[in-house]
């Protein structure tokens, strides 16, 4: 059964979206990774996925569809949306910290059907048929007290700790590639368009970031230095603009 989160509709504003940062991602009991590396949809059998993926929804939300299928005679992680939000945690067992040896985070992913009329500069479109999000252990210590406020209120009423940074690479229908921007509700998660539009649409497109380097693009503003990555997180919304989605993501490597 889906971890569905309080209602999120009572909090005032940017509140309400501070729960949605990385899917208020729970530490999932179970096995975890040791230390930065694979994760293999490829090994994994077909159905829903396994702890230590957590999955989180939005009361009274149709929930976005993700589970293990096979296509082309492999298995990777299938992301279908329709009128529906969700988003897929992979939490790290303790900060996973780059410091020693610049990270790379590097995936592939397909998108078949896009998000028709989303539009992530606005609240009413912000949907995506596909992004990629990595959490970092920044210290809200140094946020202004309004945020900090806002992510104790998500935090009371979700039961979680709510990440106060979060980078999504994005697969968006129409943005150029590179466009890097705030999510419309909050400046606690920002986006950087990677794909856009069908001029790849139902390929398979690899990509390999140097994570320093873009959260120092996101979040330089805040930070001198990349925190410790806490999680990562695989997200498809439909919601705001009704529509569907369908995409796939092949294993994900974060690492050296």
């Amino acid at each position: 059964m889906p971890n569905i989160l309080p209602a999120w509709k009572r909090l005032p504003g940017h509140a309400a979206l501070a729960l949605l940062l990385a899917g208020a991602p729970a530490w999932a009991e179970g096995q975890h990774p040791q230390s930065a590396g694979q994760i293999a949809f490829s090994q994994l059998p077909e159905g829903p996925l396994p702890a230590p993926w957590h999955f989180a929804t939005l009361p009274g939300k149709s929930p976005t569809q993700f589970g293990i299928a096979s296509l082309d005679g492999e298995h990777v992680l299938r992301v279908s949306t329709s009128d529906a939000y969700g988003n897929l945690v992979y939490p790290l067992p303790g900060a996973v910290n780059g410091a020693a040896a610049a990270l790379r985070l590097s995936w592939r992913w397909r998108v078949d059907q896009l998000v028709a009329k989303a539009d992530i500069r606005s609240r009413s479109g912000d949907d995506a048929a596909l992004k990629l999000c990595v959490s970092f252990d920044f210290d809200r210590s140094r946020l202004g007290f309004g945020e900090r406020a806002r992510l104790r209120l998500g935090q009371i009423h979700t039961g979680e700790r709510i990440p106060a940074e979060t980078l999504c690479y994005v697969w968006d229908n129409q943005l150029p590639v590179g466009t890097q921007l705030h999510n419309a509700f909050t400046h606690r998660m920002r986006f950087i368009v990677l794909q856009s539009g069908s001029t790849h649409l139902g390929q398979w497109m690899s990509e390999s970031r140097d994570l320093a380097a873009d959260y120092a693009q996101a979040f330089g503003d805040e930070s001198a230095g990349m925190p410790a990555v806490i999680d990562i997180t695989v997200s498809a919304d439909s919601d705001n603009t009704h529509g569907s989605g369908l995409a796939y993501m092949g294993d994900i490597h974060l690492g050296p």
